[in-house]
Order: C-alpha cells, then sequence, then structure tokens
C-alpha cells in the first residue's frame, strides 16, 4: 500500500482533495446521497449551478469513479446519475462539512471586519 501525505507537493492526494473540496462536489454528492437523479432533477435542486458547471462536475466526479452515469431507455431518452460505493463512502464526511457550513455560516459572516 502507497502512504499518501498531503503535504508534499507532488502528492496525488492532494488532487483527491481538490477533487472532493470543491463547492459544486460537495453540493453534487449531497444531493446524489439522497438516490439516483436524472440531470434535470439535480439541475432543480441544486440553486446558482450552470447547466455548464453540473455537466463538468458531474463529468469530473464520473472520471474519478466516484459518480455512474447511466443511460435510460425512455421517451424521451434520460440520463440518471447515481452514487458509486466509493462516492458513498464519502456521505459521512461530506454531509458533516455541509451540516457545519450551515451551522457556523453565521458565526463566520460575524466575524469579518466591517
Amino acid at each position: 500500500m502507497v502512504a499518501y501525505d498531503v503535504f508534499l507537493a507532488d502528492c496525488p492526494a492532494r488532487t483527491t482533495l481538490a477533487l472532493i473540496s470543491d463547492t459544486w462536489s460537495v453540493v453534487v454528492i449531497t444531493a446524489l446521497g439522497r438516490g439516483p437523479a436524472r440531470y434535470g432533477e439535480l439541475r432543480g435542486k441544486i440553486g446558482g449551478i450552470s447547466n455548464k458547471m453540473l455537466t463538468q462536475t458531474l463529468r469530473r466526479l464520473a472520471d474519478n469513479g466516484l459518480v455512474e452515469r447511466r443511460e435510460l431507455r425512455t421517451a424521451p431518452p434520460g440520463t440518471e446519475y447515481r452514487l458509486t460505493d466509493l462516492g458513498r463512502s464519502l456521505l459521512v464526511p461530506v454531509c458533516a462539512l455541509s451540516r457545519w457550513a450551515e451551522e457556523n455560516t453565521d458565526a463566520l459572516l460575524a466575524a469579518r471586519p466591517a
């Protein structure tokens, strides 16, 4: 087993941190934690995300094994996204981070200089 160290400049774990700490990644992972969703459902659930950003985020998460994309044989054709086992393993820390942000935003805003 390789030992990764995020303090090393060339450590691949830094790329992993960048992927999973991105705001849109956290929001998409949290949304998909509630179950599989079509693109339009995700777009409607996630306020403020553009089509381009949602597409890029889903593609990046899928390319890294966190999200699975499935073509639906429906009329009209659709696409469904779901978390993989690896993606589901992120739910506890990502949901904890999201909850912390929601609970502490007032304190952070109050701490900013006027």
